[in-house]
């Protein structure tokens, strides 16, 4: 979901993003509150949430938040919600905060971003709002900075690895391999029935990133388990992560055709449809794949990266996080909606429309089929907790991955590049 950008520019609008502090945004509106004489004040309220496939839920859930300040505080709110794909998001805020141009509410990933954009004195401290007391304890520490302070409200834990057709695997007597060579197997299996292993989707880049995470955290918590702190200090090189290439080959060499320009709603489509057995995604796409086909019956299982079945593991993680920028002018309105979020009774259809996971005490609703899968690895150990990689080496990885995909480059000149992209990050955050 991202143009490549020339490294030169991410490196420096990185920089512009991490040396800036408390700069004022230029938004337009007023600071919320009923105005004096029972007149209403008008806000303009400006979000930045990187999922427009779930635009329409969204935009259904503002409006009934628009309808509650005018009937509780008689202020008339106007939202801009700008929606922008998750390959563009990341720079396009940069740019923003860079320039004094902050959302009032924006979107982060809560593991990956929100260090350097907290680091960089963005984000308004949360830590006393009414929402953070209804947060399960398993989900908070994904919005808690290491000095204890609550910075977004998290929006979708995950649980996931890839996804699988549950009835093609069940008419072909297959079940989720715990190795790479069972991996093979199944693949064998599924092309004697002429069934396509994969669905491939790599138009937009954070696609094919995905495997990173997985292979990383698979070896960390297997083989390498300082990794990431090496990586962190320059001692460290991505060859370490050079298995990721094992699953990722054989992914490639046996999936549908023309995936450079595949989208993931197109993926989604072609999953639903039975097209690929398999698909190198997570269950945030849900929604998209049972509007296709609301009969639709997958599941989540971990990816094998290699032979060893303890590297089989289930990738823990908080993605989608809303914070509201420290220098809003609206922040009265602003952390309204961010409570409004959770609200006690609205949020519950809300998380379910949106087929997220129950992140609070609120939320009453039953876990889908598809966590209760990625749980049952969970309960036997079989998980991580997503590891730290800086968004801007994913980044990398996307493109690197998507050109590799297309015999632009090698496994070598992607591995180099992410060596280069994390020491990059590294200057920046010293």
């Amino acid at each position: 979901m991202k143009k490549a950008v020339k490294g030169m520019l991410i490196t420096a609008l990185s920089a512009a993003l991490l040396a800036g502090c408390g700069n004022n945004a230029g938004n337009a509106g007023e600071e919320g509150g009923a105005a004096s004489g029972g007149e209403a004040k008008s806000v303009k309220l400006k979000m930045f949430i990187a999922q427009p496939r779930l635009k329409e839920h969204y935009d259904n859930y503002i409006a009934d938040f628009v309808a509650k300040e005018k009937a509780e505080k008689n202020i008339d709110v106007s939202v801009q919600l700008e929606m922008p794909t998750a390959d563009n998001a990341a720079q396009i805020l940069k740019t923003r905060l860079a320039s004094n141009d902050a959302p009032d509410i924006f979107a982060l990933h809560a593991i990956n971003e929100i260090p350097s954009y907290y680091k960089a004195g963005y984000l308004e401290d949360l830590s006393g709002q009414p929402f953070v007391g209804k947060l399960l304890d398993s989900v908070k520490p994904s919005v808690t900075t290491t000095d204890g302070k609550v910075v977004a409200i998290p929006l979708e834990t995950l649980s996931w690895g890839y996804l699988y057709n549950k009835k093609i695997f069940a008419e072909q007597g297959l079940t989720p391999p715990t190795t790479l060579r069972e991996m093979k197997a199944v693949v064998e299996k599924l092309k004697a029935s002429n069934i396509t292993p994969f669905v491939l989707s790599y138009k937009e880049a954070w696609i094919p990133q995905l495997v990173l995470p997985l292979a990383a955290g698979a070896l960390i918590n297997t083989e390498n388990p300082d990794f990431i702190e090496r990586m962190n200090k320059d001692e460290g090189s991505f060859t370490e992560m050079k298995a990721m290439f094992d699953i990722f080959d054989l992914i490639n060499a046996n999936g549908t055709g023309k995936a450079t320009e595949v989208g993931g709603d197109d993926g989604a489509a072609a999953f639903a449809a039975g097209k690929g057995a398999m698909w190198l995604q997570g269950p945030w796409y849900a929604e998209t794949i049972l509007k296709s086909n609301p009969d639709m019956d997958f599941g989540v299982a971990p990816l094998p990266i290699n032979d060893n079945p303890e590297a089989t593991l289930i990738n823990l993680s908080a993605s989608t996080s809303l914070a509201v920028s420290k220098s809003s002018k609206n922040k009265e309105v602003a952390l309204d909606f961010i409570n409004y979020v959770l609200d006690d009774t609205a949020s519950n259809d809300f998380f379910q429309a949106l087929k997220f996971n129950p992140i609070a005490t609120v939320h009453t609703y039953e876990s889908y089929p598809w966590v209760n899968d990625a749980t049952a690895y969970v309960k036997e150990g079989k998980s991580y907790q997503d590891p730290s990689i800086p968004q801007s080496v994913k980044d990398e990885v996307g493109k690197g991955l998507q050109a590799y995909y297309a015999g632009q480059i090698s496994k070598e000149d992607v591995l180099s590049a992410l060596d280069k992209a994390w020491k990059s990050y590294n200057k920046v955050n010293k």
